[in-house]
């Protein structure tokens, strides 16, 4: 079904209302995995970091990752939910190619943190509470490589390969209680409770969290029901989203395809779906029942996870400043009216311009090239303002070079420009294309008095003391040196020149 087919946003939302269900998997940024000393370094040559542990070969035993556990815990207080005094691994039994034991060791009906929430901040300034139902600890699955088709996928593959190096890597699965009373907004909210999960996880040193990488990935849950009723419709579950931008579309697409269906007669069929980045769309892959059977049973060959409550209580005083906090507290330091403030949070831009600041730029210069140049590349090109390719020390390696008055704001763009493609680091990039700014009187007096030759009747205006016409001139004089003159000097010869200083 494609976008074009589908009834639009507003008529599904003036018949139907949107329920989510989100979850999040968090790769833990542990040295080890979670059931077995092989690294969890990416990019070693594949099957590189296996044991017969991580590989389920006969005999071999688990062992939990302590640190994985605490890491647990940790989001769980962050998440507000309250921690198990008692839980214990799962197994979670079917067959995948990339799950080399042919069961996932995960938790089931005893998760170490449950029943907790989060509250997220829409665009407009507004919270929205989101519920957690629970956040449990598991492993990751390998990495299977679909070979000779066109889309990557299995379907017209020739054939696959695998990777075990990622089997083992510890999991969190954060699961929402479903999001009721979004409504049109439903979209938005998805992507604002993973956006502020995400921080929240990296505010914990847990994992850097970087969906571009794999370590964060949602799937997106959704149903609708008519308006005013309330029975959960049927739900489909989009798997392994993996950006902020894609978690909205996923969301708004599948809104208006559950209403596309349903206002033809037709019934939602329960299954997984994949998302496709190119027009943002979904397709089937695979039925899901209700009664979907995983066997799971106790996991015998661990024993119990039985947090201290002692050190549980260490843990949550220990917690770091949780993002809405150092929000708050960053919008005083930087002297932010709140609208301000908001463009920034909307833009994703507060660790950029928080990171930039900690490299020696001065808070105004950081929050104006990331809301401003930086922000209508990431605009344009659809991306995270997190991922361009410039680091906040090269912001502020740019913005201190123009109070050094070695660049004024036009060539400071197209450092930044260059940066961006790649050309390397500002200074030299600056050296490299001849960016500095001139401001050597010898240098810049050619050009002042050919500006002054070629505009005598402004130059007359100048002499007769109307000193604002001086602009003009100093226009000419910047045109003529491809704006690399500094415009305060020329400002100066030229009131010099013209006997008006």
């Amino acid at each position: 079904m494609s976008v074009m087919n589908l009834v639009s946003y507003e008529d599904a939302l003036a018949s139907y209302d949107p329920v989510m269900g989100l979850e999040v998997h968090v790769e833990l940024g542990t040295k080890t995995k979670m059931f077995c000393g092989c690294s969890t370094e990416l990019g070693a040559e594949p099957n590189s970091q296996t044991c017969p542990t991580c590989l389920g070969l006969p005999g071999s035993l688990p062992v939990v990752n302590a640190v994985g556990v605490e890491s647990a815990v940790k989001i769980g207080l962050a998440l507000n939910c309250e921690i198990a005094e008692w839980c214990r691994f799962a197994r979670k039994n079917y067959f995948y190619p990339d799950m080399p034991k042919n069961f996932q060791t995960s938790q089931y009906d005893e998760p170490i943190a449950f029943n907790g929430y989060l509250d997220v901040q829409l665009e407009d300034g507004s919270t929205f509470r989101v519920e957690i139902e629970r956040a449990h600890m598991e492993e990751d699955t390998g990495k299977s490589s679909h070979v000779g088709g066109a889309t990557g996928r299995i379907h017209g593959a020739t054939h696959s390969l695998l990777d075990y190096n990622r089997a083992g890597i510890p999991l969190i699965e954060i699961v929402t209680k479903p999001i009721e009373g979004a409504g049109e907004r439903a979209p938005e909210v998805a992507k604002a409770y993973v956006a502020e999960l995400r921080e929240v996880i990296r505010s914990l040193d847990v994992s850097e969290a970087r969906m571009d990488k794999g370590q964060m990935r949602c799937d997106v849950n959704l149903s609708l029901r008519p308006n005013g009723t309330e029975t959960f419709g049927t739900r489909s579950e989009t798997k392994n989203v993996n950006s902020l931008r894609s978690v909205e579309r996923a969301a708004r697409f599948e809104i208006r395809r559950h209403a596309t269906v349903l206002t033809d007669g037709g019934t939602i069929v329960q299954e997984t779906r994949h998302f496709h980045e190119e027009d943002g769309s979904t397709t089937s892959g695979r039925i899901k029942d209700n009664a979907e059977d995983y066997r799971y049973f106790p996991e015998p060959d661990l024993v119990p996870v039985a947090p201290a409550r002692a050190w549980v209580e260490e843990l949550r005083a220990a917690l770091p400043e949780l993002p809405r906090v150092r929000r708050a507290r960053l919008q005083a330091e930087w002297d932010l009216s709140d609208k301000d403030m908001q463009s920034v949070l909307n833009a994703g831009a507060v660790g950029p311009i928080q990171e930039t600041i900690a490299a020696g730029a001065p808070a105004d210069q950081a929050r104006k090239w990331w809301m401003g140049e930086l922000a209508r590349r990431a605009n344009e090109t659809g991306t995270e303002l997190s991922e361009q390719p410039i680091t906040p020390a090269q912001v502020a390696r740019v913005a201190a070079l123009v109070a050094e008055g070695k660049l004024n704001d036009k060539l400071a763009r197209q450092v930044i420009e260059a940066v961006l493609a790649g050309e390397g680091e500002p200074d030299a990039i600056v050296e490299k294309r001849g960016l500095a700014v001139v401001s050597d009187d010898s240098a810049l007096g050619a050009a002042v008095d050919q500006a002054i030759a070629e505009n005598e009747g402004i130059a007359a205006k100048i002499r007769d003391g109307k000193v604002q016409a001086v602009g003009a001139l100093v226009g000419a004089v910047m045109k003529a040196t491809r704006g690399q003159a500094d415009a305060a000097r020329v400002k100066d010869l030229i009131l010099e020149r013209l006997g008006a200083a």
